[in-house]
């Protein structure tokens, strides 16, 4: 082989290593971008079925369970297999008398005497002392009390006695459990709020 051919030789190898660097720069700039966007797109499909099948975010309208939560808040209830006990905030949607979707705060379940003293504002369950706020239940809507809540229904009332439409009224009610949509968990706005209680 002569020179002049080893040099040509020498040149077109050249050329394609050049070749094959750029081509190999490009598929490493192409997997980094997959590696940095796979990560994001799994997560994102994982909290889209979290947020599909176990939680949700509802927004907070009316100033019924002030102080607890505040017109405007959004809060995740948890959707799946809830089971209601006393003390727990809860959203409600469907049942008879409710047009829109409300929170309240279950004071009483199936089966508990819920007694309402209006003149002293005292409600107690079971003969024990409610106290999940320290407002006093001095409105009195047109169910008359003692009551004992029926199996398979909630007694609810609202933390802000006074701005509060709840179980104290047959256009509410005990609510059928059936209704609950679910248990609220967590305020997501405003930030740094955090649990609810």
């Amino acid at each position: 082989m002569s020179r002049a051919e080893e040099t040509e030789l020498d040149f077109s190898y050249a050329e394609e290593d050049r070749k094959s660097k750029k081509r190999s720069k490009k598929e490493k700039t192409k997997m980094n971008v997959f590696d940095f966007l796979e990560p994001i797109v799994a997560a994102l499909l994982v909290i889209t079925v979290l947020f599909t099948l176990f939680f949700r975010v509802v927004n907070v309208s009316g100033p019924s369970m002030m102080p607890t939560l505040n017109d405007g808040d959004k809060i995740i209830i948890s959707a799946t297999g809830y089971e209601p006990e006393r003390g727990d905030i809860v959203v409600l949607s469907g049942a008879a008398g409710i047009s829109e979707t409300i929170v309240k705060r279950i004071v009483a379940v199936g089966g508990d005497k819920v007694d309402i003293n209006f003149t002293t504002g005292i409600v107690t369950v079971n003969g024990v002392e409610e106290e999940y706020t320290d407002v006093l239940t001095v409105q009195q809507f047109d169910i008359a009390f003692p009551i004992t809540v029926p199996e398979g229904t909630v007694f609810v009332l609202g933390d802000n006695r006074e701005k509060s439409l709840d179980s104290r009224s047959t256009e509410i009610g005990c609510i059928d459990e059936r209704y609950i949509v679910g248990k609220v968990v967590y305020r997501v706005f405003p930030l740094g709020e955090g649990k609810v209680e």
